[in-house]
């Protein structure tokens, strides 16, 4: 999906199924409320907060009674932490009337960043695939006392997709943010969770649309 920057509204309780953003973007929250959940975890987000996205990044978002407004900027610096604040949105409404990019730099001068903590164990499991694409699901149910079908139903009303179908779409991300290094492909492939390189070879194109060698050919973009 393209990013399209400017000023957006979300009306009273709209649900946005799980979609996917091809370039990265911050959204800064001007009033309302949303629960957003993704890549980088579940967060409840009202006036003032800044949300961070990568590019080829997915989530999905509930929108709360009060609706929200959000503006929408590009981003192409570093992200910390998927969530922070800034003290001052309007400024950054009345700098985006005359250059969406000018908008965005500002967002720097102001940004103090956020910590997204967990809610429950869907925010927990979450986490955990992020930091370790081998994370084996069932070990990690009988650890908190949960049967296999109970993380798969419980995960998915969180985040819009099986704790399997997550854990693939962290292991591309990983693979896309290790493109600029000298590691060969066969070495990403393993250190991301990949069964082979042609195991990544597939799954990165089925998210950017070329496969790893072009894109480490001139198709790189930031995230």
């Amino acid at each position: 999906m393209p990013t399209l920057p400017g000023r957006l509204r979300h009306p009273s309780k709209e649900k946005l199924s799980r979609h996917c953003h091809d370039s990265g973007f911050v959204a800064v929250v001007l009033s309302g409320s949303y629960v957003e959940a993704g890549d980088r975890g579940r967060m409840h987000v009202c006036a003032g907060d800044v949300v961070f996205h990568g590019a080829y990044e997915s989530h999905l978002n509930d929108v709360a009674h009060t609706g929200a407004d959000v503006l929408v900027l590009p981003w192409h610096g570093p992200i910390v932490s998927a969530l922070g604040r800034v003290a001052d949105p309007d400024a950054l409404v009345r700098a985006a009337e005359a250059s969406v990019e000018h908008a965005s730099g500002l967002i720097a001068d102001q940004l103090t960043w956020s910590t997204v903590m967990p809610i429950d164990w869907p925010d927990r499991l979450a986490e955990e695939l992020r930091a370790n694409p081998d994370l084996n699901l069932e070990a990690w149910a009988e650890q908190q006392g949960l049967r296999p079908e109970t993380i798969s139903r419980g995960f998915r009303r969180a985040y819009g997709v099986t704790a399997v179908a997550y854990r693939a779409r962290l292991r591309v991300l990983r693979a896309l943010d290790a493109m600029p290094s000298d590691a060969t492909l066969t070495h990403i492939a393993a250190d991301c969770g990949f069964a082979d390189q042609a195991h990544l070879a597939r799954s990165f194109a089925a998210l950017t649309g070329v496969s790893p060698s072009v894109w480490r050919r001139g198709c790189t973009q930031p995230r």
